[in-house]
């Protein structure tokens, strides 16, 4: 190969994007996996709805992960087809869709991981119209609170419970009707 000093001033600019983006990116991916990392995937800080799928503000499409992976197209791309395309327009145009689709793709990468994410922390509103069991006796009309067993995003809780009606003994099957200020209602199946 030749050395660097007599190398096209195109191809020599290629490789000077090339390098300091790429240690760069190495670096940003490093941090990632060891948790240096305070951001989430997408690195979105803003609270605006661009309307575009996956990009929550317009300052998303600005950011200095998305100029690294715009860098890491234009130039790798540019060093790729130096010898086979003879149109220096040709090459950068070519470079630049490159760039701009390696952009494209980290957004619908991103949009896949976030659909991986579930939300399973418990609210009491899981309960309603859940079968359950009383665990402790639930006194008669509101005069004090039993407990009962539910199973709601794939857990058992125990949890305090209220019947407006008569006195339900331990062990009896009931169905969680209503809450009301926080308090669970139930009735007998």
């Amino acid at each position: 190969m030749e050395t660097f000093g007599t190398l096209d001033p195109l191809l020599k600019t290629f490789w000077l994007v090339a390098i300091p983006s790429s240690i760069f990116f190495l670096l940003q991916t490093l941090m990632i996996f060891i948790g240096g990392h305070s951001h989430d995937l997408s690195g979105s800080d803003g609270g605006f709805d661009t309307g575009v799928e996956g990009v929550d503000s317009v300052f998303d499409l600005f950011s200095l992960k998305n100029l690294i992976h715009f860098l890491l197209g234009f130039s790798w791309t540019g060093i790729a087809f130096y010898e086979s395309i003879s149109s220096p327009i040709l090459l950068i145009g070519i470079a630049l869709i490159v760039g701009v689709l390696f952009v494209y793709m980290f957004f619908v990468v991103i949009r896949q991981l976030q659909k991986l994410a579930e939300d399973n922390s418990f609210q009491l509103t899981d309960t309603l119209g859940q079968t359950a069991e009383v665990y402790l006796t639930i006194p008669e009309k509101k005069s004090g609170k039993g407990k009962i067993l539910v199973s709601a995003r794939g857990s058992v809780h125990e949890l305090e419970a209220l019947t407006e009606g008569e006195k339900i003994l331990s062990g009896t099957a009931i169905k969680v009707v209503k809450i009301e200020n926080g308090n669970i209602f139930v009735e007998t199946i």
